[in-house]
């Protein structure tokens, strides 16, 4: 397991979460998540970062700085779909720093599904729901106030088909590395990643 005090795991997010305002249970959620991470990378490869500690602060990281993001769009209740959700980056940890929102995690490779499904049962996220499929295949009136997409392997493709599950006036959050665009937030740490956020 990773061992991570909660007290490490606080000092390592500090430049992410800044001034922000975390749930009480932030850190604790996060210690739970790590272990599962640590104990499942071996057989599902759900990244390949193999260190505790850059897994909080790369995944985790980047996750709740998208966060501080989100939440200046985001409303209670507002539906927000984690396109290729892959290991849960940025879907869990936004869920886990915007408890109020509804998250629907989307990954199509069954193996990461089931460790999705495993993260939200033993984190006990009651708003968190796992779509065990292909985004696209989900029925055409299911849209989401906001869709994130983090290390997706064709990020102009899934763009396009994120788009199409933004509801009217809802936002395209994305996580990437390379050039910024008009409006970007330089992830804190990084060299040239970013988080960007268009109006759909």
């Amino acid at each position: 397991m990773a061992n991570l005090t909660e007290t490490r795991m606080r000092e390592l997010l500090a430049p992410f979460v800044g001034d922000f305002s975390v749930p009480d249970d932030l850190y604790s959620q996060l210690g739970k998540y790590l272990d599962l991470l640590v104990l499942w990378n071996g057989r599902t490869n759900l990244t390949a970062v193999r260190e505790p500690e850059e897994m909080v602060t790369r995944h985790f990281g980047e996750s709740i700085f998208a966060a501080r993001q989100a939440a200046k769009l985001l409303q209670a209740g507002d539906p927000v779909l984690d396109f290729g959700s892959g290991g849960g980056f940025p879907g869990v940890p936004l869920q886990l720093a915007l408890p109020s929102v509804r998250v629907t995690l989307g990954e199509s490779q069954n193996k990461k599904a089931t460790f999705l499904r495993e993260v939200v049962r033993t984190l006990g996220l009651k708003q968190t729901a796992v779509h065990a499929g292909r985004v696209e295949a989900m029925p055409a009136a299911q849209m989401f106030r906001m869709v994130t997409m983090r290390a997706v392997d064709d990020p102009q493709l899934a763009a396009e088909a994120a788009r199409t599950r933004v509801a009217a006036g809802g936002w395209l959050l994305s996580l990437h590395g390379g050039e910024p665009s008009e409006g970007s937030a330089a992830i804190p740490g990084s060299e040239r990643r970013y988080v960007s956020v268009e109006q759909v």
